[in-house]
């Protein structure tokens, strides 16, 4: 016998679960993992050996990876589906560039600055290049390596800085009592401004959640840093294959330590103040 009120379903109007919207899992949604408790902005979407999984980011700086499943989220205290965002770019507000910058539409790069960018290796030249190359491009900003940091004063000294031609350089491993510390006090030219990250290697400038370890290794002193890196990971003892793969694991700022977006943050404004091409 079938209930006129219910129809073919017996089952009562008020406890039939709603459907659950889908929301695509854009960059930057901010999201709640209702089993974890988890709170954070989209960082990634994308498919795993494991199949589709979502990574977040809290505001601390920490990744947690989760599945793509069905009610396992809410957003703004709705529960939804996540699914895997549309190739096609949201046109929904102003984009932004890998630095957190808003983009400049249409953009032509600017005719470069006399001044200049120096970073010690192209390993950093490169991740400066992913980073903040848009903002670099409409600012004129030119990025240069000195392949090692010893011959500093010297390089300093030839380039000839002044105030239309400002030069900023980027030092790693610039912590008290380092070879690299005392280089840098050697340049006392009031238009350079050196700056540093604490880390041996601009490797460890990239967050170890962003490439799936748990933490850069520590490498015995006498070894070769890089290929202790790559033993200790399992990886194979090739360098440059070891970069393309740290590279590759970066999409943004949000891949990128604090320590180093500071500095970089600091010489392109150093750079860019006053001189012919105006600030």
């Amino acid at each position: 016998m079938r209930s006129r009120q219910y129809g073919p379903d017996l089952t009562p109007p008020w406890k039939k679960r709603r459907p659950v919207p889908e929301v695509p899992a854009e960059p930057d949604l901010v999201v709640e993992e209702v089993t974890t408790g988890f709170c954070g902005a989209v960082v990634r979407c994308e498919k795993t050996a494991e199949g589709l999984t979502v990574t977040l980011e809290d505001r601390f700086g920490a990744h947690r990876v989760f599945p793509l499943e069905p009610r396992g989220f809410l957003l703004e205290g709705r529960e939804v589906t996540l699914v895997r965002p549309s190739s096609a770019p949201r046109e929904t507000g102003p984009r932004r560039t890998a630095s957190g910058s808003l983009a400049v539409p249409d953009a032509p790069a600017r005719v470069a600055r006399a001044g200049r960018i120096y970073v010690e290796g192209r390993h950093d030249a490169e991740l400066v290049e992913k980073v903040w190359g848009d903002d670099l491009r409409v600012e004129g900003v030119v990025v240069e390596y000195l392949e090692g940091v010893d011959h500093l004063p010297t390089v300093v000294a030839e380039f000839g800085p002044s105030a239309e031609a400002r030069l900023g350089v980027l030092v790693d491993h610039l912590v008290p009592g380092s070879k690299e510390s005392r280089i840098a006090a050697e340049v006392t030219d009031a238009h350079v401004l050196v700056v540093g990250h604490p880390y041996i290697d601009i490797w460890q400038a990239v967050k170890p959640s962003s490439l799936g370890i748990a933490s850069w290794p520590t490498v015995p002193r006498g070894q070769d840093w890089k290929t202790g890196v790559c033993r200790a990971l399992g990886w194979p003892e090739n360098t440059g294959a070891a970069w393309k793969r740290i590279l590759g694991s970066v999409r943004s700022f949000r891949d990128l330590e604090p320590e180093l977006l500071g500095r970089v943050e600091q010489l392109i404004d150093h750079v860019t103040v006053g001189g012919p091409n105006g600030p």
